[in-house]
């Protein structure tokens, strides 16, 4: 018995450390969602971000573990009334038993960025629409929320279109936090020009926190890094931490910023913000990020690696191991659309049906647009295999594609009996392959994709015997799909009034 008791004493001991030592690799959500926000209700968490030009409306993810995530649904899936585009930085916020949503959208009548808000029981919605509850000047975005002594106060940034300095301004709210009650009031002012925004705004011991970034968000030169600012009043004067940057570009992280504080039940908190990996990985876009932080004994936060971002770091649950980027499939089978698909909602009416194991897409053009429907996903690899087979033969343009937006994609086409690759630049459209097909009533297609953009495209009518198509593009050609917030999306794409129908989808990652 006592030979027994220490072998299984010598068991647990091992199994502990192994959970100890387990590791995780940033970022924690594979593909472009930047600005993410986080909540923890009991032991579950949530995650939301952006989704910019891409439909339906903020994705949302659960998890136990804060490194595993499973998309259940969209905040949105229809999108509210009073907005046009451009659906950026969303913000949990549990009050009085309701589960907050505020986020950034551009105003249909204006085109200006302003802050809504929507209400419901659950983070899995459904969320009601409450409208518009900032508007202020020629912008107001990032909306982040603080209880204090039972009073609500949302801050945002202000006047990052103006010839002054960006300010992070707040607000008392009314009680059902929909309203503003007061006059704003400014937190924290930019004098030296570096940026500022994606505030997270907390009260610790002592002292009000404002955890923000700096610098630029977007695209291949960005410097975003994480600043700190305390004040032991919540209207301030905030004090800039001398050590700032607190986090920031690394040899394996180009930029980060823009994130919320979780707790664990045990009382550890972490911070999930949106960063770009260097190389390849970069055409993954912002994705989110899991660090650790604390406080050191002067009560100001650090990061738990450094102050340099690195991707591999502890589980931060024991007992749970990171899970690999699965393939995506989808076969059609279901009555509803899966979670991972996006739409291009700025540029075209798309629509889809799901019948028989096949899905029928539609996509026209809105006015003033110069592409049809794409069906997208988030790239969750640099180099993957998009597949997908058209069934039978309409009158519409339908194939594949890799979207940026209307004036920037590559589309390659079954156009009646004809294979066609399209390369849209700006105003230009060209033609890049155009060739013949056989009578068949399926084309199967084929997408390579390396180092994020480098494409390679290609046709069967058996899935054996494969015709690729050349694609003459420069290096700065392919980059041209970039968007200047936003990666390229590989997927399906359809113009014309008659849909046009696809058997199946996989894209294996590399």
């Amino acid at each position: 018995m006592k030979l027994r008791f220490l072998l299984s004493l010598l068991i647990y001991c091992c199994t502990e450390l192994q959970a100890q030592e387990a590791s995780f690799v940033n970022p924690v959500v594979h593909g472009d969602m930047a600005d993410p926000s986080i909540v923890r209700i009991d032991s579950l968490y949530y995650l939301t971000g952006t989704s910019s030009e891409w439909a339906p409306f903020y994705p949302i993810f659960k998890s136990y573990d804060l490194v595993n995530w499973k998309q259940t649904g969209h905040v949105f899936e229809k999108q509210p009334e009073w907005t046009k585009s451009s659906f950026w930085a969303p913000e949990w916020f549990l009050h009085q038993g309701k589960v907050y949503l505020y986020y950034t959208a551009r105003r249909k009548t204006d085109g200006v960025s302003y802050i809504g808000v929507a209400v419901a029981d659950s983070p899995e919605g459904p969320f009601e629409d409450r409208g518009v509850i900032v508007e202020w000047g020629s912008e107001a975005i990032d909306a982040f929320l603080l209880e204090d002594q039972h009073d609500l106060y949302i801050s945002w940034k202000a006047y990052g279109l103006d010839k002054r300095p960006i300010e992070l301004l707040a607000c008392k709210l009314t009680p059902d936090g929909l309203r503003l009650d007061g006059e704003p009031f400014s937190l924290l002012r930019d004098d030296d020009r570096q940026g500022m925004e994606g505030q997270h705004w907390f009260k610790q011991g002592d002292y009000y926190y404002l955890i923000y970034s700096i610098n630029g968000c977007c695209g291949p030169n960005s410097d975003y890094s994480v600043s700190v600012a305390r004040s032991r009043s919540l209207k301030g004067p905030y004090e800039i931490y001398k050590g700032n940057p607190v986090l920031q570009a690394s040899d394996e992280v180009l930029s980060i910023g823009h994130g919320t504080l979780t707790t664990t039940p045990d009382g550890r908190m972490f911070y999930l913000c949106h960063a770009y990996s260097r190389g390849a990985a970069f055409y993954q876009g912002r994705t989110p990020y899991l660090v650790e932080m604390r406080m050191d004994e002067h009560a100001w936060p650090y990061f738990v690696p450094g102050e340099k971002a690195v991707l591999s770091q502890p589980m931060p649950m024991p007992g749970y191991v990171q899970e690999p980027v699965s393939p995506f499939f989808d076969d059609f089978s279901s009555d509803k659309l899966n979670v991972a698909w996006t739409w291009n909602y700025p540029f075209a009416n798309v629509k889809t049906e799901l019948k028989s194991g096949n899905l029928y897409l539609t996509g026209a053009p809105k006015k003033g647009s110069l592409s049809g429907g794409a069906l997208c996903l988030r790239p969750a690899s640099a180099s993957y295999l998009l597949e997908t087979a058209l069934v039978g033969q309409t009158s519409a343009n339908y194939g594949i594609t890799m979207y940026g937006d209307d004036r920037h994609f590559l589309a390659f086409l079954r156009i009646g009996d004809r294979m066609q690759l399209h390369f849209r630049q700006g105003e230009s459209l060209r033609v890049l392959s155009d060739v013949s097909l056989p009578e068949t009533a399926a084309v199967y297609l084929r997408m390579q994709v390396k180092e994020g953009l480098q494409s390679v495209f290609s046709w069967s009518v058996d899935r054996k015997t494969w015709q690729p198509i050349p694609v003459t593009l420069s290096d700065e050609e392919f980059r041209s799909l970039v968007c200047w917030d936003r990666m390229p999306r590989p997927g399906l794409y359809h113009e014309g009034t008659e849909s046009g129908c696809y058997a199946y989808v996989s894209v294996l990652n590399e």
